[in-house]
């Protein structure tokens, strides 16, 4: 079992354990107050705002969202400076953002109207939001790649290439409840224009025959050589609990990293080496969505965490959608917070991780 720890000392020594680490009990021994005011030396908050953090490929900048369906925005890490990204053409908000490895922007989002305090259409919204390529001059609209993509496409850090998922809810003329299909394809630009190349089906859920899921989720490409990726499946066999999978692009072999039944484990950022992954992960135990901690956990199977952060030791508080720079130093995250929607944010956060080496 993991002990749960209350001093920052403890935090740096974190050490690498076998899931499950808990026993998945009611708690009541949380701390008082917020984690974002009892942050540890290694972790500095960099904005009181925004949600899903994506480092520049130069490390020197982050890109975020400003909220669900929101702006997307650009942190300078040297001067601090915040600027809008998506406020020079007329949109409807965004699920996702991501540079690419030409320093173009992806974005996912909807293209139509909706009534964002009507929790159903802000749903629907979510579910049809359609991947576009935003040029990185910033001078013009996105030019849209006609896909959908639910939830988050994993994004290539070397080559323009995307693998994407859809879902049932987004092609219920193809796909029953709880099918998945997984996609992937090059963006090439003609005369300048980018569009979806070489589109190929990597994995069907209804292949699947050792387990029942209700969903598969992409996250990214495993470097160097990108052969494969991590991606999460929700709801393993009617349980409570996901678990982190690889899946080899060319094979299309599923491979369970985690196997931790009534364990919530999500990846997220990939390390720069491809040995290890970061991953959300908490008990689940009859709990399907919870709050979350982030750990780092090597691709090697063995499903062992090292916990990085402890923001569920405060009610109501999670740390998540945390990624790394591309050389391996800083981990960038999110903070939720309970009763939020999926993914929403509090604020983004930077997180040394040479302190817990």
């Amino acid at each position: 079992m993991l002990r749960r720890v209350l001093f920052t000392a403890l935090m740096l020594a974190s050490a690498m354990v076998a899931a499950p680490q808990d026993d998945g009990l009611p708690r009541t021994d949380f701390r008082e107050g917020s984690p974002a005011d009892h942050l540890p030396k290694h972790i500095r908050r960099l904005t009181g705002f925004g949600e899903r953090p994506q480092f520049s490929l130069d490390g020197k900048k982050i890109l975020f969202l400003g909220t669900v369906l929101g702006e997307v925005y650009e942190y300078d890490l040297a001067s601090g400076f915040i600027r809008s990204v998506s406020g020079h053409f007329r949109h409807y908000g965004f699920t996702r953002a991501f540079y690419l490895s030409n320093g173009d922007i992806l974005l996912v989002g909807p293209t139509k109207p909706f009534d964002r305090m009507n929790a159903t259409e802000r749903e629907e919204a979510r579910r049809k939001s359609w991947m576009s390529v935003l040029d990185k001059s910033l001078t013009k609209p996105p030019v849209p790649l006609g896909e959908l993509c639910s939830e988050g496409p994993a994004v290539s850090r070397k080559h323009l290439r995307i693998a994407w998922t859809h879902r049932w809810q987004q092609h219920p003329e193809r796909l029953k409840e709880g099918e998945s299909q997984i996609f992937t394809a090059d963006i090439s630009y003609e005369a300048g224009v980018p569009k979806l190349v070489q589109k190929k089906l990597i994995a069907d859920s209804r292949e699947w025959k050792e387990h029942k899921t209700w969903s598969f989720e992409t996250q990214d490409f495993i470097p160097p050589e990108e052969k494969s990726i991590t991606l999460a499946v929700y709801l393993m066999d009617g349980t409570t609990n996901t678990d982190v999978f690889r899946l080899d692009l060319e094979t299309g072999k599923l491979t369970n990293l985690t196997n931790a039944p009534e364990w919530y484990d999500e990846p997220e950022g990939i390390f720069p080496d491809g040995k290890y992954t970061l991953v959300e992960s908490a008990p689940s135990r009859g709990k399907p969505w919870v709050m979350v901690d982030m750990y780092k956990m090597p691709l090697d199977g063995s499903g062992r965490k090292q916990r990085l952060t402890y923001f569920n030791e405060y009610k109501g508080y999670a740390a998540d959608n945390a990624v790394v720079s591309d050389d391996g130093r800083w981990m960038a995250f999110s903070m939720g917070k309970r009763g939020a929607e999926a993914g929403e944010g509090f604020g983004i956060f930077l997180f040394d991780l040479e302190a817990v080496r």
